[in-house]
């Protein structure tokens, strides 16, 4: 086999059809050495391409034995753990960073991001709404929305209660993994697939959604909308707003810089470079006009916020007596000119 993109061995949860809902993966598998691509093509018989295999028991061991000749103890250990399960079983084989094509494959790769594997928008996701279900994420596991009246009825007769935490395609990620060195005040508004680097504290209005994250350290106490990335060092205030791609800003993707602060209920629609802070209150969105001053406080011109995405070192803020929104920077006039038009 060629370079293998991700292997995970997976326990999950079916329908009462035989349909995936949702997968757990102890530990993926991001570009594994090629003695255990080989070791797992050759005990699953996989030709090249990407591959979801229902395991059954019988597989186990052998598929056990190869990998530990190979190397891959650890990953052996999982699949002897396995044996006792009551629960589905899987084995997905990616052969290239292709669009999730089932519930499964959705899932590892939601955990790549989550195990710190890969970075936000470094891996495929393309049509991942329409191979997730939506399903009923409960103290019982996940249960599919048609057979829920069925299984709340059960737990009464029982003098049970089936609790209900949220109804979503995506569950809360610290069900499946909670990532080295990170503080997360409310578990529910991060969701799997999203990124925290070591360092990192959600504050409990913080929330976090899938294919974005941080690089930590920082704080969070605002929303990182999907595709966002916060860069090392920066604070997010309490309800304070990143705008996703799908939220409205087109095709531009919205990142924060190093060391940046946006301000408590303050917003941001463009990317923001290095050291940026933007006053609290205010939402910037990227056909805002601003009024670009030098490190004088003199008017250099007036721009759109989009002219200055990606920009390091500016301070955005609103004029408490116009009401204008003001962009000032530690840099002369001519200086910001020359940066400002050299595209």
């Amino acid at each position: 086999m060629s370079e293998i993109y991700s292997i995970g061995f997976g326990v999950g949860t079916c329908n009462s059809k035989g349909d995936w809902l949702e997968v757990y993966y102890p530990q993926p598998l991001f570009k594994p050495e090629a003695e255990t691509a080989t070791a797992v093509a050759e005990a699953l018989k996989l030709d090249e391409g990407n591959h979801t295999i229902a395991l059954d028991p019988s597989q186990l061991q052998p598929l056990a034995e190869k990998l530990n000749a190979a190397g891959a103890s650890e990953q052996a250990e999982i699949l002897e753990q396995f044996a006792g399960s009551q629960s589905p079983l899987v084995a997905v084989v990616l052969h290239g960073d292709e669009p999730p094509q089932s519930v499964p494959e959705a899932y590892l790769k939601l955990h790549l991001l989550s195990h710190r594997l890969v970075k936000p928008h470094r891996t495929n996701l393309d049509g991942i709404f329409g191979k997730l279900v939506n399903v009923a994420w409960t103290n019982r596991g996940a249960i599919d929305l048609e057979e829920l009246p069925q299984r709340q009825l059960e737990a009464r007769l029982k003098g049970e209660l089936l609790e209900v935490s949220c109804v979503d395609k995506f569950p809360k990620m610290t069900n499946y993994v909670v990532p080295k060195g990170v503080r997360i005040a409310h578990t529910a508004r991060v969701r799997l697939g999203a990124y925290l680097g070591e360092g990192t504290t959600i504050m409990h209005e913080g929330f976090v959604n899938f294919n974005a994250g941080t690089e930590g350290p920082g704080m969070i106490e605002g929303r990182i909308s999907a595709g966002v990335f916060v860069g090392a060092g920066s604070d997010l205030g309490g309800g304070s707003s990143t705008m996703g791609t799908l939220s409205g800003g087109g095709n531009i993707v919205i990142s924060v810089g190093e060391n940046c602060l946006l301000g408590a209920n303050s917003g941001i629609g463009i990317p923001l470079g290095d050291r940026c802070t933007v006053e609290a209150g205010l939402y910037i969105t990227s056909g805002t006009k601003v009024a670009l001053l030098d490190d004088g406080g003199k008017l250099v011109e007036h721009v759109k916020a989009r002219d200055l995405a990606g920009k390091s070192d500016l301070l955005f803020r609103r004029n408490s007596t116009n009401g204008a929104v003001e962009c000032l920077t530690n840099k002369t006039a001519i200086e910001l000119n020359e940066a400002l038009h050299s595209n």
